[in-house]
This record gives C-alpha cells, structure tokens and sequence, in this order.
C-alpha cells in the first residue's frame, strides 16, 4: 500500500512537474519573442531617427506607458505601416512624421492610453482658437477641418457635420440676416456641413475661392487620397479605399447634385463684418451676404508660399499640377522635398525630364510608400533628384539653380516649373476677421 501511495505520488510530482517545465518553457519562448520584437522596434526607431521620421510634424499619438497594456490593438488598427510598435511592453512611436491623424489608433485603444496631440514641446504649430463645439473666439464663427489641425478628410467631414450640428442647435429663426449659416469653403469639411445644413434645413450658402473639392481639387489626379471609410450625411456610410481625386469629387457632385446644393465657386471671401447680431461676409468680386453664423472650412495653406526669384510671375511657373498626363516632352524642375512634390515628380516622370530640387541634404517627411517609390525613380535614372539644391532665377527658356556646400551656380534648360513649397496660414485674413491665434506644443485635440 505505501509502495503504490508512493508511486502515485512519483507519478504526480512527474506530471506537475512536466507542466511547470512545459509553463516555464512556453513563457521563455514568449520572452525571448518579447525581446526579440522590442530590439526589432529599437532598430526601426534608431533608423527614424537617422532618417528624420522619428519626430511628428503635424496631428500624431501620445501613448501613456502606465495605462498601455500593450494589446497591440493600436497597431492593428493603424492603416500606415510602423507607426507604433511595442518596445520594452509598452506601445510606442516609431515612424512619428507619416502619422496622418487617421484617429484609428486612438479609437482602439482599449485602456484610452493615446491621445492625439498636435505640435511638440520644441515645434509649435499656429491654429485658431476654438472650444469643443468648434466655435471661435468671435462668437458666431466656426472652424472646422484643415484650418483647425484635421486635414485628413475622415476627420474633417466628421468635424463639418458637427459644427452644423453645433450651430443647428442653438440656432434661433428670428434673426435679420438673408442666411442662417454661410460655409467658406468647398473642401471635405464645407462638403459636410453644407450636407448637414441641408439635413437641418438651415438657409444656407457654400462659397468657395476655386472648385469644389478645395484642397482636394488640387491634388495630382491619381493621387489617393483616401485610406478609410467616413460618414457622409445625407448619404451614408462611405468606403472607397485606394480612392482617386476624381472618384471621390465624383461622388461628392452626385450627393450634392441629390439634396440639390449648388456650390458659389469662384468667389473668394476677402473680409467678415460683425454687424448688429449677424455677419456681412464679403468677396472680392463684392457680392456681400448676411448670415447669423459662418463656418470657416478653408484650408490651413492658404496662398502657396512663394519663393521670391526673378520671374517667378512668368507663365511657366505653377504650385499645383493638374493633368499631368497632358504634360509631355518638356523639360521639368520640380521644386521641393514633400509628398506633393515628390508625387508630381513622379507623376510627369515618364514621358517628361524631370529634375526635383530639394534645398535639405535628404527627404525626411515623406510617407513610405512615397520614399520606396522615389528612391526606385532615383535608382532607375527617372526622375534627376539634387538635394542641397535653391532654384535661384527663372528665365523663359532656362532656370538657374546653387548647389553644393559651395553654392556652385548652374544654368538648366527648363520649359516648365513646379513649386511646392507648402503654404502660409491666412493669419492676416483671419486676425482681421478678430480671430485668436495661437501656437500649440503638444496640445491634445482627441483624449479620452
């Protein structure tokens, strides 16, 4: 009897003894894995950092180490690549400056530990003061989309549609203005808002400087502009992945062509007047409107940002390109090192000479398929890239560019010039209309 209590208990000790050994087994594979995938997002933040990606240029996450429970959710629901990553058991940033505010990682957070948070403690950036209804300083004025910090087009018909929500709420019919709302702007945010006007039945009017689209209308035509779905009111949910400029402004004409709303194109609003409870909006053709609230959907670029050179007023000379498929057999200098730049580079790279112009020593901002896409170019002799380079002066047949540590001065035959030199805020626009400006570091704009 003790023989067989004793070999039970062999048998028992053997077994949970098996299991311990198989438990610590399991768990110095998982640890070793941990490590393993922590040193892989060490050497991916170490070439961020030597390659200029690691810092945020524009709305990006924030991760709190002592909420995160490193459920890997945000990088999951990222839709670009090496965002985030898990370092030491904890989410972190790897590839800051392609973060372009998609909210997704903010969203699937399960403990709420990232916020999106737009500027750095070192890198301030210029936005319009407004509280969480998206009303300004001046009461009455409203801002919403890129002008705002969400230039990303889910975001900014997300923030058009509350706006109207916002300013549908407290409206009160008995005012004397022509228009209950005027939207300034034809973007993805004015789009929106103008929709939700419609849904309200506010009297409303949309005016935008160019075309419908705003910002959008100006971007390459195969350029993809968006990477996920958005809520698009009167109209519904919208999923056109891998989208082209032209579907997406297809689109938008329909729905807008569906719920009857005419875009006033071509009119673009130089001044607004706080008069007696209502607003005189004011365009530089002068037609003027009267209307109790505005909604500012502009974009944050406002006019290109010029260089300043000899004959930059010459017709040659652009800073959006169009139909680059009508472009062929010329010679090109493209001007400027971000993805719009590079994109229209690449686009008139086929059939046209193409030399890209950067001032910096190399690319830093760009997203990565951009950066695999020019450095294929660049390695395929396609398109001419001259980092360390200043476009300098433009002639009618000629530009002349320095490079070089030694500002060497050469002379280049050239039928075309693009400039993509980003653009400036419209601050006197905006101080005049009594709008507050401030700088923000860091500042969160979605936390939970």
């Amino acid at each position: 009897m003790d023989f067989l209590k004793m070999e039970s208990l062999v048998e028992n000790i053997l077994v949970y003894g098996l299991a311990i050994l198989l438990c610590l087994i399991v768990v110095f594979i998982y640890l070793r894995k941990q490590k393993r995938d922590s040193k892989t997002v060490e050497d991916k933040i170490e070439i961020a950092k030597r390659e200029g990606f690691f810092e945020p240029v524009s709305l990006h996450p924030v991760i709190d180490v002592n909420t995160c429970i490193k459920s890997g959710a945000c990088i999951v629901a990222c839709p670009e690549k090496d965002i985030l990553g898990i370092r030491n058991g904890k989410a972190t940033t790897i590839n800051a400056s392609h973060c372009i505010g998609h909210g997704a990682c903010f969203h699937a957070c399960p403990t709420g530990a990232i916020t999106l948070v737009i500027g750095t403690e070192k890198r301030g950036i210029d936005l319009p003061h407004v509280n969480q209804n998206f009303e300004t300083n001046v009461p009455g004025i409203f801002i919403a989309g890129e002008l705002g910090g969400m230039g990303l087009i889910k975001n900014a018909v997300e923030q058009g549609k509350q706006s109207v929500e916002n300013i549908a709420k407290q409206l009160k019919k008995d005012h004397n203005a022509a228009y209950d709302l005027v939207i300034i702007g034809a973007g993805p945010a004015g789009i929106a808002g103008s929709l939700t006007a419609k849904k309200h039945q506010l009297r409303f009017l949309t005016l935008e400087q160019d075309t419908l689209g705003g910002t959008v209308f100006s971007f390459p035509r195969s350029k993809i502009v968006m990477t996920s779905s958005m809520d698009l009111p009167l109209h519904g949910k919208v999923k056109l992945y891998e989208t082209s400029k032209t579907e997406l402004l297809e689109l938008w004409k329909e729905v807008l062509r569906k719920n009857d709303i005419t875009i006033k194109e071509n009119s673009k609003v130089d001044a607004i007047f706080d008069e007696d409870g209502h607003f005189r909006v004011q365009t530089l053709s002068g037609d003027q409107f009267t209307s109790k609230y505005v909604l500012l959907s502009i974009g944050r670029s406002g006019s290109p940002r010029k260089l300043g050179v000899p004959g930059e007023s010459l017709e040659k000379v652009a800073y959006r390109l169009l139909e680059p498929e009508e472009i062929n057999e010329k010679h090109i200098i493209v001007v400027g090192g971000g993805d719009s730049a590079v994109e229209s580079a690449l686009l008139l790279a086929n059939q046209n000479k193409v030399i890209l112009a950067y001032r910096n020593e190399a690319f830093s901002r760009l997203k990565p398929k951009n950066t695999k896409k020019i450095n294929d170019a660049m390695a395929e002799g396609l398109v001419d890239v001259r980092f360390n380079t200043n476009l300098v002066a433009i002639d009618k047949d000629e530009v002349t560019i320095t490079t070089g540590q030694e500002n060497e001065k050469l002379k280049i035959k050239n039928d075309l010039v693009y400039i993509f030199a980003g653009g400036e805020l419209p601050t006197e626009f905006l101080e005049k209309v009594g709008l507050k400006i401030t700088k923000k570091f860091g500042e969160a704009i979605l936390k939970h």
